[in-house]
């Protein structure tokens, strides 16, 4: 499980319990407990530094009538809403029931928001250093357009010029090497 689990360990198995009374199936993706149904992701659950969550897949759609819900990353997180916890008096079985048969609910319904397609990205900083090494250039093209989306979002998000030329420094060997940007946290 995530790395702060140990801390939360009797809640988080108290929240299973719970989880364990529905028709999800439970798996294992991001090193943690993801509960499925028909192979499409449900609910996660987690313990972190400061609290332990119930995250829904598709929580926009719920209704979150007793208002448990946050978007933990506004402007980037489309669908995704966390129930988080400080400690286990906050549990309430009857609730957290209420919001995961809503959440089957819609999944059985295919409630689902659909990736908008993404803007190009253009890294002029990259693409000097591409004319500057051919070999960078080529191995960066054989990259899927999603690999080098990857790349290029890394690099641009940065606000400072100076942050994403050290961004660029770390992905040429990358680049180099054949490794994704995010390879490691793939699973092969």
């Amino acid at each position: 499980m995530w790395k702060y689990s140990g801390q939360w360990e009797e809640e988080l198995l108290l929240l299973k319990a719970i989880i364990d009374k529905t028709e999800l199936t439970e798996t294992t993706k991001w090193g943690g407990p993801v509960y499925v149904y028909e192979k499409k992701n449900v609910i996660g659950l987690g313990g972190f530094k400061d609290y332990f969550a119930i995250w829904f897949f598709n929580g926009v759609f719920l209704k979150d009538d007793k208002k448990k819900l946050i978007n933990a990353q506004e402007e980037v997180t489309k669908s995704l809403r966390q129930w988080r916890f400080t400690s286990k008096g906050e549990i309430n079985e009857k609730e957290i029931l209420e919001y995961i048969l809503e959440a089957i609910e819609n999944e059985k319904q295919g409630k689902i928001i659909k990736p908008t397609k993404k803007e190009a990205i253009v890294s002029e900083l990259l693409n000097v250093e591409m004319v500057k090494n051919p070999a960078l250039k080529d191995a960066f093209e054989k990259f899927s357009p999603y690999k080098q989306y990857e790349f290029l979002e890394y690099i641009e998000t940065a606000k400072q010029e100076k942050t994403k030329l050290s961004r660029i420094e770390k992905v040429i060997p990358m680049i180099l090497g054949n490794v994704g940007l995010n390879d490691k946290y793939r699973q092969i």
